[in-house]
């Protein structure tokens, strides 16, 4: 009786081994399986942009194809800085084709021009912030306080002003362009940054005098 029984614990103990090793051959099998489409590590971004690009063209050899090289990059750095200022020039003149998504339209065209023929208190915004670092430099506080007080008398009637002024553009963008979808947030707010710029840096150029009717 008890050697029957140590060979049914043996029997019981090699089925266990060949179920375990058959299961490790299912796993590596699967694992086998799972990995063999890929086969290679990933390659570095540098090297998938340089073969995208293809191969760097040879160095030159002589002087001749030195210079001759030079006056190409030359001439192709004229070219780009010419189509730049190209770019800029018709930014200036208000062309739609080149002009940023923010400027387009006829609608931002009017405010602008609605802008552009007034002077606005919106307008000192710039000289303010300049008046408040130099009173900040200067150690004197009597000078501070007096700054202070006139700045903060100044920024509450911009801001006054910027809010009667998005509301009267949007008014009359509104009678303008009644097909328009108009924003009362965005077109004031556009209006507001139109009016704090200087007159001379405002792209695109005002092509408005101060006091025309629009």
């Amino acid at each position: 009786m008890r050697f029957l029984r140590r060979r049914s614990d043996n029997e019981a103990a090699s089925v266990v081994s060949e179920a375990n090793e058959s299961g490790t051959a299912e796993d590596g099998a699967a694992g086998r399986a799972h990995t063999a489409g890929k086969g290679r590590p990933t390659p570095k971004r540098r090297d998938a942009e340089s073969k995208r690009r293809g191969p760097a063209p040879p160095p030159p050899k002589t002087q001749r194809e030195a210079q001759k090289l030079a006056r190409k990059n030359r001439a192709s750095r004229d070219e780009r800085r010419k189509d730049a200022a190209d770019r800029r020039r018709r930014m200036m003149a208000g062309d739609e084709r080149v002009l940023m998504p923010r400027d387009r339209g006829p609608v931002k065209a009017y405010v602008r021009d609605v802008v552009d023929s007034r002077r606005h208190l919106i307008g000192l915004f710039m000289p303010l912030a300049g008046l408040v670092f130099i009173s900040l430099v200067l150690p004197i506080p009597r000078l501070q306080s007096m700054v202070s007080l006139f700045c903060m008398a100044m920024l509450a009637a911009i801001l006054l002003e910027g809010v009667l002024l998005g509301r009267r553009i949007t008014n009359a963008a509104r009678d303008k362009f009644p097909k328009e979808q108009i924003s009362p947030l965005s077109l004031g707010w556009y209006a507001f940054s139109r009016a704090s710029q200087l007159r001379k840096l405002r792209v695109p150029k005002p092509r408005v005098k101060v006091g025309d009717t629009i």
